[in-house]
């Protein structure tokens, strides 16, 4: 009853933010959550456990609500459970270890010849991110039972499909939706390749995070597929890219980019002529988390200088969209991150699948898709796998099956052998030392 009394008064609304010191990501968010007159009033409760990132990000806060003339409540605290009090809405968008836990995943993994390009969502960088985030999303959990049961946790933190199928193996009773933008920009991206207008677009995606596919792709009810098919038939160039590659072997066009594709699969990162083949960055997410941290800087200090913010957004995020559809009952269409109960038939029961979804008065609810193409849910249960066994090694307490998950991982066990796999977690386990769960050390 709660939540639909303040579904009739948004201005009781209360979004709470874990993580508010990705001020750029913070930012955006902001920008679209108040540009909904519904919600220009909300109540935003800021939490970082960073106190110049949560001053920042409560100036970001203050400074978006001003130029959009907006009136939110705005509240910012280091103590997460002051932030979580009564919230409607929880979005998690937290980085465990933060730039100097990434530089370790990516520079331990180098030394024994093994190469990532993002190293967030699978293969070791994904495994140990994820064993580094799950105490905290065990601890947000339990703070959620207790201080706001009826709200919606809106994740956005890597690896999304361990993080979210974690929550639900420990958490079955909160209500969960993983947030990720791939789908609508590899859509996005299409249209503007195919110059077809992106509202002209039906389309559908379904698999796991960021090894989705592109099931029904279409314009006013014809494939888009053979138009696709035709300019990469007459663009050598465009054929240079991975998932082009994969597309063109697997025929479903997959939802991730090229750099994030190539290591979930074993067939492109330990051969030098396909990375020069398909211009694979190696590495690239040092450069981009080095990026991020230079636009906090330049953030903050331009708020601190009273410089105005860029507010301009090309598109919505998905956690406005969510929260402004379940505060007013405006219906949309989304894709988003749920445990899988019955939506993929041929992909394993309760680990997390991407899938469309309605949004509205009543909360996401996920469609169903039935069964994936059989070469998609064969890459899909591969990826799986390996997430399945780390979410199994926090749960039982099981250092092994650290070691197994990274043996099953696709782009690790093509380029290592078993001893330097099990040596190579070994290394990152004592690197992260108390990150990483006391049990699993």
């Amino acid at each position: 009853m709660r939540l639909c009394a303040k579904a009739n008064n948004p201005r009781m609304t209360v979004i709470a933010f874990l993580g508010a010191g990705s001020v750029v990501f913070t930012r955006e968010l902001l920008a679209d959550i108040l540009s909904f007159d519904e919600l220009r009033g909300v109540t935003l409760a800021l939490h970082d456990i960073d106190p110049e990132r949560l001053e920042t990000a409560s100036l970001i806060a203050r400074r978006t609500a001003d130029q959009l003339g907006a009136q939110p409540v705005i509240t910012a605290s280091l103590d997460r459970r002051e932030a979580l009090r009564d919230a409607d809405f929880v979005i998690n968008a937290i980085q465990v270890g933060m730039y100097e836990a990434t530089v370790r995943d990516f520079e331990i993994p180098a030394k024994y010849g093994l190469r990532q390009t993002i190293a967030d969502t699978l293969g070791i960088g994904g495994i140990f991110r994820a064993l580094r985030t799950f105490p905290v999303l065990e601890a947000i959990a339990a703070d959620m039972r207790e201080l706001c049961p009826r709200a919606w946790l809106l994740n956005y933190t890597n690896p999304m499909a361990m993080n979210v199928s974690y929550l639900a193996a420990i958490a079955p009773d909160l209500k969960v939706a993983g947030l990720c933008h791939s789908v609508f920009w590899t859509v996005h991206d299409l249209a503007e390749l195919l110059e077809v207008p992106l509202d002209e677009i039906d389309y559908t995606g379904a698999g796991v995070n960021h090894q989705a596919w592109l099931l029904r792709f279409e314009h006013r009810g014809e494939s888009l597929y053979p138009r696709l098919d035709a300019r990469l038939e007459r663009d050598a160039s465009l054929r240079r890219r991975v998932r082009m590659d994969m597309y063109r072997r697997l025929g479903y066009f997959p939802t991730e980019t090229s750099e994030h594709s190539s290591e979930y699969v074993p067939w492109y990162l330990h051969h030098d002529d396909e990375i020069t083949r398909l211009r694979v960055p190696v590495g690239d997410y040092l450069r981009i988390s080095a990026d991020n941290v230079a636009e906090y800087h330049r953030t903050r200090d331009d708020l601190r200088a009273g410089k105005p913010l860029d507010l301009t957004r090309e598109a919505t995020e998905y956690a406005p969209q969510v929260i402004h559809s379940i505060v007013t009952g405006e219906r949309r269409r989304i894709h988003a991150n749920v445990a899988n109960r019955g939506l993929i038939s041929n992909l394993p029961e309760g680990y997390a699948v991407e899938v469309p979804c309605v949004v509205d008065r009543l909360g996401v609810r996920p469609e169903r898709v039935g069964a994936l193409p059989p070469q998609c849910a064969a890459l899909n249960r591969a990826f799986v796998s390996v997430g399945e066994l780390t979410v199994r090694a926090m749960l039982d307490g099981d250092p092994r099956m650290v070691r197994q998950a990274a043996m099953l991982d696709p782009n690790t066990a093509a380029t290592l052998t078993v001893d330097q796999i099990w040596s190579l977690c070994d290394e990152l386990t004592a690197a992260h030392g108390a990150l990483i769960p006391a049990p699993l050390r």
